[in-house]
Parts: structure tokens; C-alpha cells; sequence
């Protein structure tokens, strides 16, 4: 080290140069190193006389001297054991071991004790030391699990017995480590293959349980009996399975010793109950069972199964309960649940099915349940009147069902939707004609009750109903007839209704499905700006006879359904109005023609009875035969037949209507409910009715066999003309093809249900009409003629 020096003439110092000192082995002192002399520890002294020094001819810088440096060198000697070291400190050691083990007090305190480890540790006797406290705890612990060889036989209180056991050698082994805790840190430690005095002890215990297989057999079993009481009912002492279990876990014998067997057990056990449960209880019960069992099983992990258990064990017992069961399950219960929307128990099965992944089944069956149920639904034709009601409700179940059962699985849905197509489509147009006439019901006047929300929302629902139809031709033509039925009658409920529902068809199936269904509703606004110009108009202030008001519909025949045209000689009042109306028209639209329907006339009557005056709403063939008795008392089939030209099945259902309904404006001789050839009628003196205005049901308002049958085959016509078309599109652009890619091609082009057949014919009439050839070298290829 620098020691400073001082100076009379200045305040520099000067370093000293450093000593070497080493340490004699046999003492702590430092001593001088004799090879440095004493001159060597003098200080470098300026020049006294301050003159400079001589020097070379050539003058070199001045270099400070260098301090030379003092080392300390420290030995350490080897310590020496004293004589019969090991000995005494084991002695000691061994009566504290010995003492421990038989849980008797030592005189020794524990700080020589733990001196005495730490003596035979630094006097490198670690090893010895380890392997004389290993073989002593083996003594103790061999001979505490002998100790349980042939005790009780009661199997609780044998595992009271080795859990007490196990619970005294853990806390011997701890007792143990605490006063070596010194050779744990040391020798341990340095050494490989050597285990940790807790490790040594527990191997100990594992070693001499192994060779106790009686002790180890009867634990096992008594373990699995404690669990199988607690599954049967009963309530066992958890605490004693938990630290047992925790002690094959500790031991490292947990999977091999206990968990092999348990799941053997939980196997046979499940298995057992699973086929029991299944023949005693529905299917709801049965659920809610599995469900308990797999929560119990759950909690046996958290509170004493090792946590390496509860996938397996979990498994085991959805296997045996639920996987086993799954087809009988659906067959016993499924439908039943269904049928009796039992939402909470589907949603049971929904989930416990997800856990061993059978929801493909449940959809399955989910399937043939819409399919069997939707079955009775549409193919019973007595109950058509309801079917379209019925479906809507059964919907509305299965939509209810899969938002809360079945967790809104888009597979699920899609399967609702694919079993609804295939049954609304059994009967190939019933369902889509029997639609539409739910909806004229539902739009037609005299809905009392219904707000116009709930109107919209069963609009909504229906439209559900009218994507699954293929033919949807059927269905418009059906709806366009029940609309101009509303239209023209002023039947409507609601004209903003109306326009709603086209609005949702449109959205559906594009402006080209609504386009007549939009025209109709020009039509009759058109109408009535036409009707406001003619009562302005000079020829209706003029020519007009009075006493009439009338109103005229005109039509664009491309719209509107087909009517046949029905003949009827009109009163001559109603004749003149017909004619100055034409008059009217055709002076404003030039080039225009006017064919007048009166099938689909109405009128308001005024009657005097002579019981009262009442206005009688009728149809105008109603009120042409009512208007013959204004010259006449009694008439007969025929003289009414003659005067009016009604057809004669039209005047048949007419005189049926006043003289055989509800409201008998005339009287039939004899009585009778059909109207026959020699029948005669007169006016009803004698009647009355509460009201002033009085419906005469009209019985052009009721739906005949012959209007459904020109209806349908007016579809059919339509699709054939669609078929021809497509069928020269195809052809016009690929100019030659085989008759099975054409067939393929008109299937996947035409949006309506036909059979290949229909196809085979269109295509034939179409060779006939030279619109295409056979192939001369191949029939089975036609070619397109241009």
C-alpha cells in the first residue's frame, strides 16, 4: 500500500514501496518476505542541494520511479479431527434418531445436535453420516409398517390406523431433515445421485410398503369401498381419503397402485347403474341423473382424487352412462320431449351429448322428428283447413327450441330448415295454394282483434313458410286471385298491409314475381281517378239516369287473373250506364278495348219490404234475378232462366243463395236445399232482419273445384312455356348436347318441381315443332335448329 511521507520544504509525498508477507502455516501472523532488503523500503530522496544532476549528451525526460508491491499471501491448514470424532457425534445422533422414532424425549439439545452434524460435515464424514441416518430410518420404518401386518379388519379403521402411521413417519422424517439440515445443504447437495433426507425417507416407505402387500392391498381396497359407499348414499370420512390418496401420490405410486384399479371399479360400477337406470326411469330422470353423477365425480377430484384423475375418470363415466345409451336415449325420450316442448331437459341432453360428441345423432333425430311430425301435419287433407295455421306454430316450437336448447347451433338450423323444405313439398302444391289462402284470410276484412304489429308479425312468419315452397308459381297464382278478389270487392284489410307483403315477396323473389302483383294496385288507383273524371264529365251529367250510382274497375288484362266471360241480360238502367261509360273512356283512350266482367260485379239494393225498408248487398247476378220480381209475384226456374241468360250453374248457386241461405230474400216451392228444374219462386213478403244492411252471401265469393282446377292448370300451362323457353336458351347457346346434360341443365335453371318426364315431352314437342333435331348418328344427342 502508498503511505505518504512528509517534507520541510514542500507538501509532496512519495510512495513507499510494498512489502511481500505470507501466512506461517502453523501460526496467523504475517511476516516480512527476507529476500527484500531494507535500502528497498527507503524512500527516494530529492536531491539536497537542489542542482541538477549530470547528465548524458543527449538529455533524456525524467521517468518517475515505480513503488514495488507488498503481497499478503493467506494459507488455511487442514483441520484435524479429533480422535473418535464419528463416533461420539453419531452416538449422539443415533439416540436422538432412535428417540424421534419412538416419540421419546432426548436429553440432547437440539443445538448440539445440530453441531454435531455440521462437525462430521466439515470433517468431510457427510457420506458415512448419510447412509447411517438412511439405515436407521430404514430400521424405524420397516418395523412401523410390519406393526400394521394383521390388525383389524375393519377397513375404515385399518386406514385410520395407516393414515396415522404415514402421519407420524412424515413428521419423523421432517424432525430428521431439521437437525441435518446441514448435511441436506452440503453433501446432498455436492453429491449426484443422492437423494434429499425427505426423498431418502419417502423412498423408505415406498420401498417397505411394496414389501407389504397385504398393508397396500388392504389400503387399495378400502379406498375403493369408502368411494363406492360414498356413490351408493353414504357419507365417509373425506379427510382420511384425502390424506391417504395423497400419500400414494407422494409415494409416487398413485397411477400404478390406486388409479388403475379405481377406474376399473368406476367402469363396472357405471356400466351397472347406467343399464339399471335406463330400464327404471324416462328419459328426463335419466338425464338429470347423469348429470349429478358427472358434478359428484367432479367434486371427488377437487376434494381428494389426485387432479391427474379427472379427465380420465370424467370420461369413464360419460362413456358408461351417457355414450353406451345414446341410440336407446333418443329412441325412449326424444320425441316425447319434443312433443311436449320440454325446453330445460333438451337443453340437458343438448349438453351432456356435446360431451361425447353426439350431436350428430341428436341432429339426426332432430330431423326424422320434423320430418314424422310435419308428415301428419301436411298429408292429412282433412285437416287442410289448419295446416298452414299448424305449421306456423310448429315453427315457432322448433325456432324456440333451437334458440334455447340447443344453443343456436347453426347445424341444427340448418337441419330445421332442410326437414321443413322436404315436408312442406310432400303434396307438391297443396301447401303453396293452401299459404295463400291464408294469407287472403288474414288480410281480409274482418280480422277483428288484430293490431297491425301482430299482423305484421304474422305476415313475417308466413313468408318463413313460403321460402321452403318449390313451386312458387302455384303460390303466386293462387294469391294473385285472392288479391283481386280483395282488391275489387274492397275486402282488404289493410291497404298499407297490402303493399307490405308485396314489398316482402319482392325482396324474396326479385320485381319480376310482384310485377302483375303491383300492376293490380295501379290499376285500381288509376280507377279511381277514371271514375272522379267520369262523374265531372258532360256525358255522366247529361245521359246519366238517376237514382244509380256506379263505379267501374278497368283492368289490364296482363295483370289480373283469367276470368271466363259470363253472359247476363243487365236491367236497362245498368245497360245505359255500361254504354256511356265506354263512350267515356274510349273518347280519352283511343285504341283501347273494354270487356265488362260481370262475374265479378257487386251492388247495393235498395228493397221495401213490407215489414221495412233494407239495402241489401249483393252480387249482380243476384241482383239481376231480384230485379225480375219487380214485375212479377212468382216466377219460375225457368222464366228466370230465360229472362235473366244466366248460365245455368251460375243460376242455380244464385237462386240457391237467396233462397236457401241464411238470408231468404225469396222463396223456394217445394222447400228443398238444391235448386231443381221445376222448382218456382216468389218474393219474401214476410222478411225481416235487425240490421238495415243486409250481406247476401254471394256465391261467387266461395272458392269451386273448377276455379282451383283452371287455376292450377293455368300454372302448369305457364311452366310449360317456361320449359320451352329454357329448353331453347340452352340449346340456342350450346347448339348440340345430349339429352342428359340438357336435362341436367333445365333442373338446375327452372326454379319449380318438375318430373323428367314433363322435361321429356317438352322436348319432343319442340322436335315436332322444328325447333331442334335427333343427331342422325346418335338419338340420344340432339342439335338446335336455327
Amino acid at each position: 500500500m502508498s503511505l505518504p511521507t512528509k517534507r520541510s520544504g514542500g507538501a509532496s509525498t512519495t510512495p513507499m514501496k510494498k512489502a511481500k508477507s505470507i501466512f506461517d502455516p502453523s501460526s496467523n501472523d504475517a511476516v516480512l518476505d527476507p529476500s527484500i532488503s531494507l535500502s528497498d523500503l527507503k524512500p527516494d530522496l530529492p536531491n539536497p542541494r537542489g542542482t541538477p544532476m549530470a547528465a548524458n549528451l543527449t538529455r533524456k525526460k525524467a521517468t518517475p520511479p515505480q513503488p514495488k508491491k507488498l503481497l499478503i499471501k493467506f494459507t488455511k491448514g487442514k483441520p484435524v479431527a479429533p480422535t473418535n470424532l464419528e463416533e461420539q457425534k453419531w452416538a449422539t445422533l443415533k439416540t436422538a434418531i432412535c428417540a424421534i422414532f419412538l416419540k421419546k424425549r432426548d436429553s440432547c439439545d437440539l443445538e448440539k445436535l445440530y453441531q454435531a452434524v455440521n462437525d462430521l460435515c466439515i470433517h468431510k464424514m457427510g457420506g458415512n453420516l448419510y447412509q447411517r441416518i438412511e439405515k436407521e430410518c430404514d430400521v424405524h420404518i420397516s418395523a412401523a409398517l410390519q406393526s400394521l401386518v394383521g390388525q383389524s379388519p375393519d377397513l375404515p379403521s385399518f386406514l385410520s390406523l395407516v393414515d396415522n402411521c404415514w402421519q407420524d413417519i412424515c413428521d419423523q422424517i421432517l424432525m430428521i431433515r431439521d437437525i441435518a439440515l446441514y448435511l441436506d445443504r452440503t453433501y446432498v447437495k455436492q453429491s449426484s445421485n443422492v437423494r434429499s433426507l425427505w426423498d431418502m425417507g419417502l423412498q423408505l416407505f415406498r420401498k417397505h410398503l411394496s414389501l407389504s402387500p397385504e398393508v397396500q392391498h388392504k389400503t387399495v381396497t378400502g379406498l375403493l369401498r369408502m368411494i363406492g359407499s360414498e356413490r351408493s348414499g353414504e357419507a365417509p370420512n373425506r379427510g382420511l381419503l384425502n390424506h391417504l390418496l395423497k400419500m400414494f401420490t407422494a409415494l409416487g405410486i398413485y397411477a400404478e397402485s390406486f388409479e388403475k384399479l379405481f377406474l376399473e371399479c368406476t367402469s363396472e360400477f357405471y356400466a351397472a347403474e347406467g343399464v339399471k337406470y335406463m330400464q327404471q326411469s324416462d328419459v328426463p330422470d335419466y338425464l338429470k341423473h347423469v348429470e349429478t353423477r358427472l358434478q359428484e365425480e367432479h367434486e371427488r377430484c377437487l376434494i381428494y382424487l389426485d387432479a391427474s384423475t379427472r379427465k380420465p375418470l370424467i370420461a369413464m363415466t360419460e362413456k358408461q352412462l351417457l355414450e353406451r345409451h345414446i341410440p336407446a336415449i333418443l329412441d325412449k325420450g326424444f320425441f316425447m320431449l319434443m312433443d311436449g316442448n320440454r325446453i330445460e331437459d333438451l337443453q340437458r341432453m343438448y349438453s351432456l351429448f356435446s360431451r361425447v360428441n353426439a350431436l350428430e345423432s341428436l341432429r339426426q333425430a332432430l330431423s326424422s322428428y320434423i320430418r314424422k311430425t310435419g308428415q301428419g301435419i301436411v298429408m292429412d287433407e282433412e285437416k287442410d283447413k289448419d295446416m298452414v295455421q299448424s305449421l306456423l306454430e310448429f315453427k315457432a316450437a322448433l325456432d324456440t327450441t333451437w334458440e334455447e336448447s340447443y344453443a343456436k347451433n347453426e347445424a341444427f338450423s340448418n337441419t330445421i330448415k332442410d326437414a321443413f323444405e322436404h315436408l312442406i313439398n310432400l303434396r307438391q302444391n297443396r301447401p303453396a295454394e293452401l299459404i295463400a289462402k291464408f294469407l287472403d284470410d288474414k288480410l281480409r276484412a274482418g280480422n277483428k282483434g288484430t293490431s297491425e304489429e301482430e299482423l305484421e308479425g304474422t305476415l313475417d312468419k308466413v313468408l318463413v313458410l313460403f321460402r321452403f315452397i318449390q313451386g312458387k308459381d302455384v303460390f303466386e297464382a293462387f294469391y294473385k286471385k285472392d288479391l283481386a278478389k280483395r282488391l275489387l270487392l274492397g275486402k282488404s284489410a289493410s291497404i298499407d298491409a297490402e303493399k307490405s307483403m308485396i314489398s316482402k315477396l319482392k325482396t324474396e323473389c326479385g320485381s319480376q314475381f310482384t310485377n302483375k302483383l303491383e300492376g293490380m294496385f295501379k290499376d285500381i288507383e288509376l280507377s279511381k281517378e277514371i271514375n272522379e273524371s267520369f262523374k265531372q264529365s258532360s256525358q255522366a251529367r247529361t245521359k246519366l239516369p238517376s237514382g244509380i250510382e256506379m263505379s267501374v274497375h278497368v283492368l289490364t288484362t296482363g295483370y289480373w287473373p283469367t276470368y271466363p266471360p259470363m253472359d247476363v241480360r243487365l236491367p236497362h238502367e245498368l245497360n245505359v250506364y255500361q254504354d256511356i261509360f265506354k263512350e267515356f273512356y274510349l273518347s280519352k283512350y283511343s285504341g283501347r278495348r273494354l270487356m265488362w266482367q260481370n262475374s265479378l260485379g257487386h251492388c247495393v239494393l235498395k228493397a221495401d219490404f213490407p215489414k221495412g225498408k233494407k239495402e241489401l248487398a249483393v252480387s249482380l247476378f243476384q241482383t239481376v234475378v231480384l230485379m225480375q220480381f219487380n214485375d212479377a209475384e212468382k216466377l219460375s226456374f225457368q222464366d228466370i232462366k230465360d229472362c235473366t241468360g244466366i248460365e245455368d250453374k251460375e243460376l242455380r248457386r244464385t237462386l240457391q243463395s237467396l233462397a236457401c241461405g241464411k238470408v231468404r230474400v225469396l222463396l223456394k216451392m217445394p222447400k228443398g236445399r238444391d235448386v231443381e228444374d221445376d222448382d218456382s219462386f216468389v218474393f219474401n213478403d214476410t222478411f225481416t232482419a235487425p240490421l238495415y244492411r243486409i250481406k247476401v252471401n254471394a256465391i261467387q265469393l266461395k272458392e269451386t273445384v273448377e276455379e282451383n282446377t283452371s287455376t292450377t292448370e293455368r300454372v302448369f300451362q305457364d311452366r310449360q312455356y317456361q320449359v320451352d323457353a329454357a329448353i331453347v336458351r340452352i340449346m340456342k347457346t350450346r347448339k348440340v348436347l345430349s339429352h342428359t346434360l340438357l336435362i341436367t341443365e333445365l333442373f338446375q335453371q327452372l326454379k319449380f318441381p318438375i318430373k323428367p318426364a314433363d322435361l321429356k315431352k317438352r322436348i319432343e314437342s319442340l322436335i315436332d315443332r322444328e325447333y331442334l333435331e335427333r343427331d342422325k348418328s346418335n338419338p340420344q344427342v340432339y342439335n338446335y335448329l336455327a
